[in-house]
């Protein structure tokens, strides 16, 4: 079903005239939600504008219908950022995109935002800083897709094949390149920013998708000016939107080819694949003690667990949330018959967005305690899946799953991750997992497993180590399932085998031959087969997917 949308030019704090013309419009019109691109609050320098914001969080200045709004060139103002850290939003209807996200509306409209201007490093920790890197623009490649792609900024030679002028007397806008590879990446249907003036460039189309040769996707690139302009330009525009509408399969008249050129991959050689293998693959980031100096370790652009890696292989990717994202493991342990009520290996990693070795390391307690829970939430949500897939009266016939999930947190690490892994249920409940962990640590001389520490953080446990979740159901558990957490405390010299946790249940799940994941490496098709398959499967739990 089409949405009515309405997409709103600065604000720049003159809340009050701008939401009641929109109340009035919105009586005639039911819009489904509305996007305010460019400043919403303005440098908040006058009297007058503090006075709005004080009437926006008191109730007498409301918003008619829910609104979204990203970052524009200006930083928001800390009465807003504390509003918006204890509610998750500004007031009823007004929502914060953040800097870098992603949303899915009720409608099943998916946004893409990425607020601010380009900086060539970070220039600030602040998640609301305006200002973005070229890393934070390929992070959102994860994305795959967008309905609508929300920038402050216009891409590189956007203007180009357009016969659509500009005012003589406007300043051009900046074109960035990042910009234009995000929106050749993701084909949004539009692509909104904001100016000093209106702007709606020709249709353009992309090539098809491999799956669709005959489709071609559209975007609409529409710039919008700020309320009050005094060249009284545009600074209202609507449009009707079906996330479900098929891409046409003939260009429509007066659309152009695409003005932005395709994004280039550098991929290696097929004769040495470390990299590519690495990319999803489970603990083998270079941590193992070498005879030789070692270099300095990747950054984000060179890290196989980082969005910003321009070889990430995007088709393993199956999620992706506010501070983590979930992917299929390459070379995983089980294979799509191991479990047979599944019909796919289920073997995953949980990754933070952050390039940080261990998740102690998050210097900012607020973004560290928010990327642990969002991971959490990731596992629970797995948990959920298995528990529908096989531990229900609807399926008597599949036999029912736990789930073991396993971190190895070493200070001289890349970047930190969860893997995740079903098991048979029985093996949990006969506490055969708990055993085998603490065997196998003992024939490796390893110290001994113990609780983890009674902290209330546990997003900051101290020191190196190996932790481990052991989740199975539990019928005469009052919550209907139980999960017990070990832990194995390692000095930062200490030699530990990063195959530890596969090592352990590749043995005790009597698949000893997979226990190298590179010599079980798929073939994309079947990677992208799985990776569908767990799609699927995941929809009704993801959390993502629910806004």
């Amino acid at each position: 079903m089409a949405s009515k949308i309405i997409v709103i030019g600065g604000v720049n704090c003159q809340l009050r005239e701008v939401f009641t013309k929109l109340a009035k419009l919105h009586v005639k019109q039911s819009f489904s939600f509305a996007i305010i691109v460019g400043d919403l609050f303005g440098d908040c320098s006058t009297e007058q504008e503090l006075d709005e914001i004080s009437a926006l969080f008191e109730g007498s200045i409301s918003v008619p219908l829910p609104t979204y709004f990203a970052l524009g060139s200006r930083p928001l103002p800390t009465r807003v950022v504390e509003k918006i850290e204890a509610n998750d939003e500004v007031c009823p209807n007004l929502y914060f995109l953040g800097k870098r996200g992603t949303l899915k509306t009720s409608e099943g409209i998916r946004l893409v935002a990425l607020g601010g201007n380009l900086e060539t490093e970070s220039k600030s920790t602040d998640k609301n800083h305006p200002g973005y890197t070229e890393s934070d623009a390929r992070a959102l490649y994860g994305a795959h897709s967008a309905d609508i792609l929300i920038t402050h900024q216009w891409p590189k030679g956007i203007r180009t094949r357009s016969q659509v002028p500009i005012p003589e007397e406007a300043t051009k806008p900046e074109e960035v390149q990042c910009i234009a590879d995000l929106c050749a990446t993701l084909k949004p249907r539009y692509h909104l920013s904001a100016t000093e003036f209106f702007y709606e460039r020709e249709p353009f189309f992309h090539l098809p998708p491999e799956d669709n040769p005959d489709a071609k996707p559209l975007t609409r690139f529409i710039s919008v000016a700020s309320y009050g302009n005094s060249s009284k330009q545009k600074w209202m525009y609507a449009f009707t939107l079906d996330p479900k509408a098929p891409y046409p399969l003939t260009i429509p008249p007066g659309t152009t080819a695409s003005p932005l050129a395709p994004v280039q991959t550098k991929r290696k050689p097929l004769s040495s694949q470390k990299e590519s293998y690495s990319r999803f693959a489970v603990d083998d980031e270079g941590n193992r003690p070498r005879k030789r100096a070692r270099g300095p370790p990747p950054g984000p652009d060179q890290c196989f667990f980082c969005l910003s890696n321009p070889n990430i292989a995007t088709h393993l990717i199956t999620s992706i949330g506010n501070e983590a994202y979930l992917t299929t493991a390459k070379g995983p342990l089980p294979t799509s018959k191991t479990f047979p009520a599944l019909g796919f290996p289920g073997h995953m990693l949980i990754i933070p967005f952050t390039h940080t070795p261990t998740l102690s390391s998050i210097p900012d307690q607020e973004s560290r305690l928010s990327t642990y829970t969002e991971m959490q939430r990731y596992r629970q949500a797995l948990h959920a899946m298995l528990k529908s897939k096989t531990n229900n009266d609807d399926n008597n016939d599949a036999a029912p799953l736990g789930a073991v999930t396993w971190e190895v947190s070493r200070g001289n690490g890349i970047h930190t991750h969860w893997q995740f892994l079903p098991v048979p249920a029985s093996l949990v409940a006969r506490g055969l997992v708990t055993a085998a962990f603490k065997v196998e640590a003992e024939n490796l001389k390893y110290p001994k497993f113990e609780s983890p520490s009674s902290s209330s953080d546990p997003s900051a446990e101290p020191g190196d180590f190996f932790r481990v979740w052991i989740w199975g159901p539990d019928q005469d558990a009052p919550s209907g399932e139980t999960e017990k957490t070990l832990l194995l405390q390692l000095g930062p010299e200490f030699r530990f085998d990063l195959q530890f946790g596969r090592r352990v249940m590749a043995k005790l799940m009597e698949l000893e031959g997979r226990i190298n994941w590179k010599n079980d490496v798929q073939s994309q098709e079947e990677e992208e087969t799985d990776a569908t398959a767990f799609k699927d499967a995941f929809k009704g739990f993801d959390f993502t997917l629910e806004e």
